[in-house]
């Protein structure tokens, strides 16, 4: 009698299960170990990964991306910022070099305000900082009026306080200042866009319309879980 080495079909449908198993157990630790890689080819700045994926974005990419999380700044009462303990969330920053926050800095902190309550129901997603290396309280309010055209407050203190209370004010050295925002000395309509793991990773400015930006947000909001 000739032997056949081929197997039953219940032999075969265990060996497909368990192999289907095999696959599905191990799913989870190749996309791991490929979103891994990827991100270390984007931190290094090797890889453009908006380009790979075609998104068409109206912001400047920011490569490599800069850690905002870590890199020592400060809170007003004069405690160090820990970025680990707040809610993962997309954040506006605006940068200010200077003792002054003159009709560009009042713009831009009304600007991303603006853009901050269009979002809508994705509102609670986003937070906003300002950043500079001079204190709030030692920070004088140069403009002669404000962009919402409400009454011109005594001081700058009292205009983030009266103006935008949610905004968490940030204080660094002026090398932190320069390593984290370098784009702002040359173009100061220049505000950036923190992901929620603290990588600064984007950057507007005048050049990039209001419906634009709103655009890129939601388009990121919609791929993040957070």
């Amino acid at each position: 009698m000739v032997q056949s080495n081929s197997k039953t079909p219940a032999a075969a449908g265990a060996s497909n299960g368990r192999l289907v198993l095999l696959l599905i157990a191990g799913l989870p630790v190749t996309m791991i170990l490929a979103a891994s890689w990827l991100w270390f080819f984007v931190v290094k700045g090797d890889l453009d990964i908006v380009g790979v994926l075609g998104t068409a974005n109206r912001g400047n990419l920011v490569q490599p991306p800069r850690q905002l999380a870590e890199a020592g700044l400060t809170e007003a009462d004069g405690s160090a910022f820990a970025f680990s303990v707040l809610e993962p969330q997309w954040t506006f920053v605006v940068a200010n070099e200077s003792a002054r926050c003159d009709s560009a800095c009042e713009h831009l902190l009304y600007l991303t305000r603006q853009i901050h309550l269009a979002m809508g129901k994705e509102y609670n997603r986003i937070r906003r900082f300002y950043v500079s290396d001079i204190k709030p309280g030692s920070t004088r309010l140069a403009v002669d009026q404000l962009s919402d055209g409400h009454p011109l407050p005594a001081d700058f203190a009292t205009y983030l306080e009266r103006e935008h209370p949610e905004v968490l004010a940030l204080t660094g050295t002026s090398g932190q200042m320069q390593s984290l925002f370098p784009e702002h000395a040359d173009a100061p309509d220049s505000w950036y866009l923190v992901d929620p793991a603290g990588w600064i990773m984007m950057r507007y400015d005048d050049s990039v319309s209001y419906k634009d930006v709103i655009a890129d947000l939601k388009f990121l909001l919609k791929n993040s879980s957070n």
